[in-house]
């Protein structure tokens, strides 16, 4: 699809990575709809864009329904909210694992199904998800966002093949560790030594990538990561050991007590 002239609607429009898609969508000629549940950080972005704002938080049900429902003319959706949902799961309240699993998981499931019902009607639209390398291997300390970015790519591959026929395309986009945005930069922890990161600009070339070439999965992380990614799909036990190696265990922590220190 092209992006210049379709109506796209982004959620997660308030962090780094989604003020780089709104900014990049902009440039492209969207008709961008921006979501979030800061009315005022959402309002922010979409002076700077020119976008029309709907607030909504993608943890309450009915928020998610009334903001599909606003938004029936999506040909573009771009779900790329999420929390980082770091830390043991045994730490967790019912409550908050609810939260995690309502925005990361449920909310683009739902979304997806409600606008590609519109999108199928007019013979064509494109959904794009935005994971995670995470979504691919597990790590320590990070059972539930591992749960809902494995959930998302299983959903995303399914889908596509689902809508095959439609007009409809769906592409998974999963970022790497990200530079200026997104967990590290919110809560100033260090990356596991050796690491390589990308750009939140890197992430939106990838969705863009996606959306024109209607790819069905691109990697935004560097050849090392993607490829140790690969080995750890097939092979845990090895990937648990090389994360040990890279310290890959501290770096999670130092997030999951800044988070709480924010609590």
């Amino acid at each position: 699809m092209d992006i210049s002239g379709s109506n796209v609607l982004l959620t997660g429009a308030t962090g780094g990575i989604g003020a780089a898609l709104a900014a990049r969508l902009t440039e492209q000629g969207a008709r961008l709809t921006v979501t979030g549940r800061r009315e005022e950080a959402l309002k922010a972005t979409a002076v700077l864009c020119g976008a029309r704002t709907v607030v909504a938080d993608l943890a309450v049900r009915s928020d998610v329904v009334r903001l599909a429902e606003t938004c029936t003319e999506t040909d573009v959706l771009v779900a790329n909210a999420a929390l980082p949902a770091s830390g043991d799961l045994l730490d967790y309240s019912e409550e908050q694992l609810d939260r995690a699993l309502d925005v990361n998981l449920r909310a683009p499931v739902l979304l997806s199904r409600l606008l590609a019902a519109h999108m199928a009607a007019r013979g064509r639209g494109h959904i794009v998800l935005v994971g995670s390398i995470s979504g691919k291997a597990a790590t320590k300390s990070t059972s539930l966002y591992n749960a809902t970015k494995f959930g998302l790519r299983g959903f995303a591959f399914a889908l596509r093949q689902e809508l095959k026929g439609t007009g409809v395309g769906v592409s998974l986009v999963q970022p790497g560790f990200v530079r200026d945005a997104g967990m590290f930069a919110a809560t100033g922890a260090a990356l596991p030594s050796g690491i390589r990161t990308v750009s939140p600009g890197q992430v939106a070339d990838g969705v863009l990538r996606a959306v024109r070439r209607d790819r069905c999965e691109i990697n935004v992380a560097p050849l090392e990561l993607r490829l140790l990614s690969a080995i750890a799909g097939q092979f845990p036990g090895f990937a648990e050991r090389v994360q040990a190696r890279a310290d890959v265990d501290g770096s999670v922590r130092q997030i999951v007590d800044a988070q709480r220190a924010h609590r």
